[in-house]
C-alpha cells in the first residue's frame, strides 16, 4: 500500500537525523509517533473487517497529525533547517492524504 510506503520513508527521515540524538525525550516520542503511522496501516490491513480496518487509519492519521506537529519544535529548537521542515511536513501531508483516500475508498466502497 503506498500510504504504508509513505509511512515507512517517514519513519526513515526521523530516525537518521543526527541532531535528534541531543534529545532522547523528543526523539523517542517523534519515532513513536512516525512508528505509529506506519504500525497502525499494517495492524489494520491485517484485520478481518473494512470498518476495524478503518478505525486503525483513524489512528494511523491521528499519528500523522502528532508528528506534524512535533516538526515545528524541531525547527524552533533549531534541530533541522527550514529545508528539512519543509521536507517532513510534505512527507507527512502526503503519508496523511494516502491514508483520508484509503479510509474514503473503504467507506465508500461498502455503500
Amino acid at each position: 500500500m503506498n500510504c504504508w510506503k509513505k509511512a515507512r520513508e517517514l519513519v526513515f527521515l526521523i530516525c537518521r537525523k543526527e541532531e535528534l540524538k541531543r534529545d532522547n525525550d523528543l526523539v523517542k516520542q517523534l519515532k513513536s509517533a512516525a512508528l505509529s503511522v506506519m504500525n497502525n496501516i499494517a495492524e489494520g490491513f491485517g484485520r478481518i473487517s473494512d470498518k476495524e480496518f478503518i478505525r486503525f487509519l483513524d489512528f494511523s492519521e491521528g499519528s500523522a497529525q502528532e508528528v506534524r506537529s512535533m516538526t515545528y519544535v524541531l525547527i524552533d529548537l533549531n534541530y533541522i533547517d527550514e529545508k528539512e521542515f519543509r521536507l517532513l511536513q510534505t512527507k507527512v501531508e502526503s503519508t496523511r492524504n494516502l491514508v483520508l483516500g484509503l479510509i474514503k475508498y473503504l467507506r465508500n466502497k461498502n455503500k
